[in-house]
């Protein structure tokens, strides 16, 4: 992979100021289906070209309604309140920080999506089998604004343990742990790196070094990042993000013109591996409609399609990453990561501990 998501994304386009996919002849914020249309509930980052939900609504029959929820954590958390009476009829965007929760609130319909197959090995095993469908990866990571480090003089990070050093002191931003997925992510790459026994003596360090938390990932990086469009235009004065490995690329698709540097970076030492999943909502109206929409969230067609939309990367064999995403991209040869059994057993704990910490 080289780069994103998530998340989700990860979704930068959205903070750039475009107009995420809506309903195509339809009411997108109404929730629920009838028999011509499908309704998929998801974070705000999610994006799809027209053309290509067209040829969906095409070949299918279904019109598509996107109901977009908030952050991931958010969004998850809605469809765990929600679940058996569900705003929709698919969901997208829960990740590997967060399947569990979902799982074991029972959220989904177990569906095998035709052509899982298709996805590579490394991602099929990891919840295919339990009823969700992986759709794409990415690389939660720290992201730096190149202008003010060649302004300061001053070497950008490269790990997490160079983010606790008194020059970077009151740079960082990053996003609750508690109600964003990438904050969660960035939190699970710290215990991995330093442990059960570790983790939390260096978020005390990190607390004392400035860091700033904020609700979710399109404030952090469209508010409060210096480095990125949106962030230039709210005058935001951290230059140091918690977000994908895919960002840089988004900086430079949308600039006009286009620079032929991305203006931001990614700290690689700082970087956790998410994937992302979509499952058949139990309870939901248009059921044969929503299998019909997770199989073509698995199409060559729908993959090839989500770098330049969402910078993620796809999951499917022979999917296809456009040369801007691999030529402004970071390659992550060793992101963190964690076993999903791990997640699930200790995540609500370091949450909560994380809480206690970081925010009282």
């Amino acid at each position: 992979m080289s780069t994103i998501k998530k998340a989700s994304v990860t979704a930068v386009a959205v903070g750039l100021g475009l107009v995420a996919v809506t309903a195509c002849g339809s009411d997108s914020g109404s929730g629920g289906s009838d028999a011509k249309s499908v309704t998929l509930v998801t974070h705000d980052s999610f994006n799809v070209s027209k053309s290509v939900l067209k040829d969906f609504e095409k070949t299918s029959g279904y019109r598509v309604k996107v109901l977009e929820d908030g952050d991931a954590g958010q969004a998850v958390n809605k469809a765990i309140l929600s679940k058996g009476n569900p705003q929709g009829d698919v969901f997208f965007g829960v990740d590997n920080t967060l399947l569990s929760r979902a799982l074991d609130n029972d959220v989904f319909e177990p569906y095998e999506a035709k052509g899982a197959d298709l996805i590579l090995p490394q991602y099929r095993l990891a919840g295919g089998e339990k009823g969700v469908t992986p759709i794409d990866s990415g690389d939660i990571c720290v992201n730096y604004d190149k202008k003010y480090f060649a302004d300061k003089k001053l070497a950008p990070p490269k790990s997490f343990d160079d983010l606790i050093k008194p020059r970077y002191k009151n740079l960082l931003v990053t996003e609750n742990a508690s109600t964003s997925s990438p904050g969660l992510g960035f939190v699970l790459g710290t215990a991995a790196k330093y442990g059960d026994d570790g983790w939390e003596a260096y978020w005390k360090k990190l607390k004392a070094n400035g860091v700033k938390v904020v609700d979710g990932w399109e404030q952090a990086y469209n508010e409060e990042f210096s480095g990125s469009a949106g962030g230039k235009k709210a005058k935001g004065d951290r230059p140091l993000v918690v977000s994908y490995a895919s960002s840089p690329p988004v900086e430079v698709l949308y600039a006009k013109p286009q620079p032929k540097e991305a203006p931001t970076g990614v700290a690689t030492d700082t970087c956790f591996r998410q994937i992302e999943y979509a499952g058949l909502l139990k309870g939901a109206q248009n059921e044969k409609g929503g299998k019909a929409l997770l199989d073509f969230m698995i199409s060559k067609k729908f993959q090839d399609d989500m770098p330049l939309q969402m910078f993620v990367n796809p999951v499917r064999e022979a999917a296809q990453t456009p040369e801007l995403f691999r030529k402004f991209g970071v390659t992550v040869d060793k992101p963190e990561t964690m076993a999903p059994k791990k997640i699930a057993d200790k995540r609500e704990q370091w949450v909560k501990s994380w809480t206690s910490l970081v925010l009282k």
